[in-house]
């Protein structure tokens, strides 16, 4: 069976199932060059608030390397960091140290919750992960899907970095098949999430592009049917209007799933996301401030 139909067959025949990713934690290999670094670190009283810390072989306080903070997707509902770490080991391997929050979920919180608990994750990170080898001057956050939504809500809209006392720590974002202009709320995860808010614009990461917010790197699977393309090429497009900075990256015949699915090894031929992204980071983080 060639490595695409392996990627359809195991997306497609578990497609009903909690969380089809999670199971590349078992599937393996995973990345060599890495390994977890600490668990369960608290970055506040919810027993949602816990994170974990990857970081690459060599990684030292003599020797610190940039930071990412990442946010797996779920739909604002659902989701764990028990079964990402495969996608965070990843990325360490590549020379990052990564934070991998959980956050509140649907409906124990609604929106601005789980935003503001990216928030408080990526300011702790900050606080923690020079102790582990990552340097916090140089930080980054990312997401996959209903993350990619966290990671740029957090990065475009001043005010919930301001909130934590730590405004202008984002120093670029990347984002994986994310929803970044879904207005009206037509489908039940976004109206259960987003149904509440006052004003619904400020539910939307289109809105707060701005010349001055961090660079951004976004991708997308032209095959993706939850999220569709449109929604990376129109935030590109608006960061470009008012002077911003924002590459996009399109993936032919990737869905939503794949997208991220090829940061495992089992799956990276499919497509050089993990190195794009990774390439991406590199450039931006390690530029002098």
């Amino acid at each position: 069976m060639t490595r695409r139909a392996t990627l359809a067959s195991l997306l497609a025949g578990l497609a009903a199932a909690c969380s089809p990713l999670g199971l590349l934690n078992s599937l393996g290999p995973r990345d060599s060059g890495a390994r977890r670094v600490a668990r369960d670190l608290p970055y506040g009283d919810d027993p949602r608030q816990k994170m974990d810390v990857y970081a690459p072989t060599g990684a030292s306080t003599a020797a610190p390397v940039p930071t990412l903070v990442f946010f797996y997707g779920g739909g604002w509902d659902s989701g764990s960091r028990d079964v990402y770490g495969w996608a965070a080991q990843a990325l360490a391997a590549r020379g990052f140290v990564v934070v991998l929050p959980d956050y509140r979920l649907v409906p124990e919180v609604h929106f601005p919750g789980f935003v503001e608990d990216a928030a408080l994750a990526t300011a702790v990170a900050a606080d923690r992960v020079r102790d582990l080898g990552g340097d916090p001057d140089r930080l980054g956050v990312l997401g996959h899907s209903a993350g990619a939504h966290l990671a740029m809500m957090i990065a475009l809209d001043r005010r919930y970095m301001a909130a934590v006392d730590r405004s202008g720590l984002i120093r670029a974002a990347a984002g994986l098949a994310g929803p970044y202009e879904f207005l009206p709320f037509d489908v039940k995860a976004s109206v259960n999430a987003f149904g509440r808010a006052p004003d619904p614009t400020l539910t939307q990461p289109i809105t707060f592009a701005r010349a001055d917010a961090p660079p951004l790197w976004l991708g997308h699977g032209t095959a993706d049917e939850v999220v569709h393309a449109e929604d990376t090429r129109l935030l590109c497009e608006r960061m470009d209007a008012v002077g911003g900075t924002c590459t996009a990256r399109f993936y032919e015949d990737l869905n939503h799933a794949d997208l991220v699915a090829t940061f495992s090894p089992l799956f990276r031929k499919k497509a050089p996301v993990l190195a794009e992204v990774s390439d991406f980071f590199h450039r931006t983080l390690d530029r002098p401030v």
